[in-house]
C-alpha cells in the first residue's frame, strides 16, 4: 500500500476535479502491474493498471490476484464505466484499500459492489498516509474547500520582507526549486493584492521537464488593483490567471483585466473591504480545485491561519538574518503554537541548500 500511495502522487496537480489514486495488481508476492489517474482525471488509476496486463496480452494474470489501491473503488457511471465492474470483470478476487470514498456518489457502495460479486475487501490499511496524501480531494468532498498549503520564507530573525526598498530575496536557488516542484503538486496558486503589486510574480512552474504544468494562478483583490501591465496579466493567455474581486470592485476594471484573457470573480467582502478565505475557497472547491498553493505574504498567511483552513504549513528558513525593520513571516503566537503541536505535527525537516525546509502538517 505505500508503493501505491506513492505512485498515487504522480497524479498531484495534474488530475484534478478526480483524486489521485495508485494501485497495483499483486499475484503471489509479485506485482504484475502498476496503475495511477492519468492527467485530467482518467484513466482511473485500477483501469490503468488492468489496461497495461491487456496491452502486454496478460490480462488474464489478473483472475485470482489482489488488487491494492489508495481509494475505493467507484460504483457510480461518469464519463468511465465503474472502476468496481471493471475489477470484477477482470477476475481479481481481492481489494484492499486505503480509503473509503466520502463521495456520496461511491460512500461505500464501490466495496459492496465487490462483496456481491464474491471478492474479499480491506479496507483502512494505511488509511493516514493515504488520507494526508488525498486530503484534497477529501476536503473538497467534505468540507467544500481544497487542501491549503501555505509557504513562508523567513530569514533567521523571523523576517518574510524588508520595509521599503527592493524585494529581498530570502532563500538560495535549491530552496526556490523546491517551491517550484511544490507548485506542480498543486492545482493553483494563491497570492494576495499585495504581494501581486510589491513582487510582480509570473507564479508559473520553472523545472526542466514540467513546463507542461500549469497551475490556476490565483490573485485575492477585493478591490480589483491588479494592474493590466503586470506578469500576471500578461502571460494570462499562456496560463490560467484568476482574480477573486469583492462584489463592489470596478467592472471597468475587471473588463480591462478581461480583455487581457484573465478571469474575474466575485465573493462577498466585508466591511474594509476583505473576503473572507473560506468564500474564497469554496468558489475555488467550486472550480474543481482540490490542493491549493499559497505564497503569499504575512497578511494572507495570517487570514488563512486565522481561519483555520491551513493544513499544511512549508517554512524555508535562511540562515541570513535581516537585522533590519521588516514584516513578520508569523506572528510569535503562531509559532508558539506550531511548537506546542496541538494543531500541527512537524512532518519533515531536511537542508536545502543553505536554507532549511520544516513542514509542519494538520494532525489527522
Amino acid at each position: 500500500m505505500s508503493a501505491a500511495i506513492a505512485l498515487a502522487r504522480r497524479g498531484l496537480g495534474v488530475c484534478a476535479p478526480n483524486p489521485a489514486v495508485g494501485a497495483l495488481i499483486v499475484r503471489d508476492g509479485v506485482i504484475l502491474a502498476r496503475g495511477w489517474t492519468q492527467p485530467g482525471g482518467r484513466p482511473h488509476a485500477e483501469t490503468e493498471a488492468l489496461a497495461r496486463l491487456s496491452e502486454a496480452d496478460r490480462a488474464d494474470e489478473a483472475r485470482g490476484a489482489t488488487l491494492y489501491v489508495t481509494l475505493e473503488p467507484c460504483s457510480h457511471h461518469g464519463r468511465t464505466p465503474p472502476c468496481a465492474q471493471a475489477v470484477i470483470e477482470a477476475g481479481v478476487s481481492r481489494v484492499v484499500a486505503a480509503l473509503r470514498d466520502p463521495d456520496p456518489r461511491v460512500g461505500g457502495r464501490g466495496f459492496a459492489m465487490l462483496r456481491a460479486a464474491g471478492l474479499e475487501t480491506r479496507e483502512g490499511v494505511c488509511e493516514t498516509q493515504a488520507l494526508r496524501a488525498n486530503l484534497g480531494h477529501v476536503l473538497r468532498v467534505t468540507r467544500n474547500r481544497p487542501m491549503v498549503t501555505l509557504k513562508l520564507a523567513m530569514t533567521a530573525d523571523g523576517f518574510a520582507a524588508a520595509r521599503g526598498g527592493p524585494r529581498l530575496m530570502i532563500t538560495g536557488d535549491e530552496a526556490n526549486r523546491a517551491a517550484h516542484m511544490m507548485r506542480a503538486l498543486h492545482d493553483a496558486i494563491l497570492i494576495g493584492a499585495g504581494t501581486a503589486r510589491a513582487d510582480d510574480p509570473l507564479l508559473t512552474v520553472r523545472l526542466p521537464g514540467l513546463e507542461g504544468r500549469r497551475p490556476l494562478r490565483v490573485v485575492l483583490d477585493p478591490r480589483l488593483t491588479l494592474s493590466p501591465a503586470s506578469r500576471l496579466a500578461q502571460d494570462a493567455r499562456a496560463a490560467p490567471v484568476l482574480v477573486i474581486a469583492g462584489e463592489d470592485a470596478s467592472h471597468e476594471s475587471a473588463a480591462r483585466l478581461e480583455a487581457l484573457g484573465v478571469e474575474v470573480a466575485c465573493a462577498p467582502a466585508d466591511g474594509e473591504g476583505r473576503v473572507d478565505p473560506r468564500d474564497a475557497l469554496a468558489l475555488l472547491a467550486a472550480r474543481g480545485v482540490t490542493r491549493l498553493f499559497c505564497e503569499g505574504g504575512p497578511a494572507l498567511a495570517e487570514s488563512l491561519l486565522a481561519a483555520d483552513v491551513v493544513d499544511e504549513l512549508v517554512l524555508l528558513k535562511s540562515p541570513r538574518r535581516l537585522d533590519a525593520p521588516g514584516l513578520l513571516a508569523l506572528r510569535p503566537e503562531r509559532l508558539a503554537a506550531l511548537d506546542a503541536g496541538a494543531v500541527c505535527e512537524k512532518t519533515d525537516a531536511a537542508r536545502v541548500g543553505d536554507d532549511q525546509l520544516i513542514r509542519y502538517s494538520r494532525i489527522l
